[in-house]
């Protein structure tokens, strides 16, 4: 997917969307997925987990086209409890939604200052400062530092999705952020979560990560191209979780110094 941005004619209010909800379609066979509703309010964390093939890139595909019962789904999507406006569904500068995957790139041969200052110019922003937070805030996202100066097309994967998501939350100030599989791109998941969450902003990972998983409020489970069931742990996971991000430090500290050209000895391997 590639990700090129439109030039908005007013600044999308995020406030507007109070919640996302999802309808019943059905499953790769014809049956009807067995849940009344999903629905997704600001702040919320959620997981799509399930087997290769089972759904989970369908399912955000369903939220980001407002599908009206006219996918191979079936389902559809309201907001606000009603029919979308037409405008959220055909015009790119309207849409509440942004979609970043592994495969996202930028096409524009622009130097990232550059980038982000056309972006804002269309979103008609005033905040001199935003492009500097916007990069800021990117770098926070990712181990390799992101510099004003650099092209857009040089970024590396985790450098250009850690980018995407810095300006989905501040410059689009996307109401509804999905990130399918990006995880595997090198960003910071723990560090994009709590931004997420401190900026009020819905996100739903498609991941096979554990992690992600694990501090997700809720996952919905896929199966067959259907909703099979949908976790909330409430706090049950909590002990198994610590395990986990004790486990992730442990091969984030690995992975630096395998970087830095250190050899591996037992020092750190304790979780």
């Amino acid at each position: 997917m590639y990700f090129i941005y439109a030039c908005p004619l007013q600044i999308m209010d995020s406030c507007a969307i109070r919640e996302i909800t999802i309808l019943p379609g059905h499953d790769k066979s014809g049956r009807t997925e067995q849940f009344q509703e999903i629905v997704i309010r600001p702040g919320d964390t959620i997981s799509i987990v399930g087997p290769t093939g089972s759904g989970k890139t369908a399912f955000i595909n369903d939220i980001e086209v407002f599908a009206q019962n006219d996918t191979a789904t079936g389902r559809t999507v309201l907001v606000n409890g009603e029919i979308p406006p037409e405008e959220y569904i055909r015009d790119p500068s309207m849409k509440p939604v942004a979609l970043i995957t592994q495969n996202t790139k930028c096409l524009a041969d622009l130097s990232v200052d550059t980038f982000l200052t056309m972006h804002v110019r269309a979103r008609r922003i005033g905040n001199p400062e935003i492009v500097k937070e916007t990069i800021d805030l990117a770098n926070q996202f990712t181990g390799e530092q992101i510099q004003p100066t650099c092209r857009i097309t040089a970024l590396s994967g985790g450098q250009t999705r850690s980018l995407m998501v810095a300006d989905a939350i501040l410059i689009s100030n996307a109401p509804l952020i999905l990130l399918d599989e990006v995880e595997n791109a090198g960003i910071f998941r723990e560090k994009v979560i709590r931004v997420l969450k401190e900026h009020c902003k819905s996100v739903i990972f498609v991941t096979h990560d554990p992690l992600v998983s694990l501090l997700s409020d809720r996952r919905i489970v896929m199966r067959n191209g259907a909703v099979e069931k949908v976790l909330e742990p409430k706090g049950e996971e909590r002990q198994i979780l610590e395990f986990v991000e004790r486990i992730d430090v442990t091969l984030c500290l690995f992975r630096e110094r395998i970087r830095a050209g250190e050899l591996l000895t037992g020092q750190g391997m304790s979780v």
